[in-house]
């Protein structure tokens, strides 16, 4: 009987053996599979750039030379940034202003861009783009979780992990941002930057709020003063007891060296411990004082002149030659589609 079940037992094994064996194999045919796919698809790619090659260089040369047209004959773009720091989550504003001048600029509403930057009409007219984006800053998403993580209890902080908070985290909650404006003439760029501020700062709900943040900033600074005013008088009261204690005879609080003064020690420490911290608090309310006393703090003005546009991807020629390109390569496969789809029609005929 043993021997039976030693049999069955030698037959499973081999059987497991052959299953994980036949398991590899599969994995194997799949990889190979895969890599030969890959390989057959470039080698379709590069078959289809060689036939075609004339037709995609001729449609690449015909955008190429349309872009060169273009470019001698439209005017030199410039270009200027303005680096900014919004305070008090003005930076959704701010990005609505910037699309609502852009919205005027493709409009050619040069009347109304002339009235709200009070510049002349060739001025307004020669504004082309304008645009804000966020420097993006991995220390700022790092910051601002932690900056969050102080202000929450310990159990809703557990339920709010790092990546959650990064995945929500948005373009305006950065906390730099760069405004780039194109014109044609290059020195409008230094007239934009005070409209441009003064439509957040002067909002007036930015402007209750700042002066709130302000005046509460005022009143921790000037109790943090007087708290550690305080600190500092009560620490030197607390030496001179210890000194005058320590110089009579055979008293319990004499100063020695064998550490039975553990507890005069302790009390000295927690003060001291209590400056420090009263230090650092103050610092930070300095440190806001300084960075949210304005509604928009600016990072660095536009350029006086502004610099001309000279990267690849907004050079004209560049950008028809590309899209001549890939307007053939669309071409050659609708047609071969389209074959493709006559082929299949004429053999469901037949």
């Amino acid at each position: 009987m043993s021997k039976q079940v030693k049999d069955n037992e030698e037959v499973d094994l081999g059987s497991l053996f052959v299953i994980i064996g036949r398991a590899f194999t599969k994995l194997g045919n799949f990889i190979s599979g895969v890599f030969k796919g890959i390989f057959q698809f470039l080698i379709e790619v590069l078959l289809f750039l060689k036939n075609n090659s004339i037709k995609l260089g001729v449609a690449t040369l015909i955008g190429v030379l349309l872009g060169v047209f273009m470019e001698f004959n439209s005017e030199t773009t410039y270009e200027a940034n303005l680096y900014v720091k919004p305070n008090f989550s003005s930076s959704r504003q701010l990005y609505n202003n910037i699309k609502f001048y852009n919205d005027l600029v493709r409009q050619e509403n040069s009347e109304e861009i002339k009235r709200i930057f009070s510049i002349s009409d060739e001025e307004a007219k020669s504004l082309k783009r304008f645009d804000i984006t966020p420097i993006i800053n991995e220390n700022d998403i790092l910051t601002s979780y932690d900056d969050l993580t102080q202000s929450i209890d310990t159990s809703t902080v557990k339920s709010y992990s790092y990546l959650k908070f990064k995945n929500a985290f948005t373009q305006f909650d950065y906390k730099v941002h760069q405004i780039t404006v194109s014109a044609t003439k290059n020195d409008v760029f230094s007239k934009l930057d005070e409209t441009i501020i003064g439509s957040i700062v002067n909002n007036n709900y930015f402007k209750n709020l700042k002066r709130t943040n302000k005046d509460n900033l005022l009143r921790t600074d000037s109790l943090l003063r007087k708290n550690l005013k305080q600190a500092d008088s009560l620490h030197e009261i607390y030496k001179q007891v210890l000194i005058e204690q320590a110089k009579k005879p055979n008293s319990s609080t004499s100063i020695n060296m064998d550490g039975n003064n553990s507890a005069s020690i302790n009390k000295e420490q927690e003060l001291f411990n209590t400056k420090v911290r009263l230090n650092d608090d103050l610092v930070e309310v300095n440190k806001n004082l300084s960075e949210k006393s304005e509604v928009i703090n600016i990072v660095s003005n536009f350029q006086p002149i502004g610099h001309k546009v000279k990267a690849i991807q907004k050079n004209k020629a560049f950008q028809f030659g590309l899209f001549g390109f890939l307007i053939m390569i669309v071409t050659l496969l609708l047609l071969k589609l389209n074959a493709f789809l006559e082929d299949y029609q004429e053999g469901v005929k037949n």
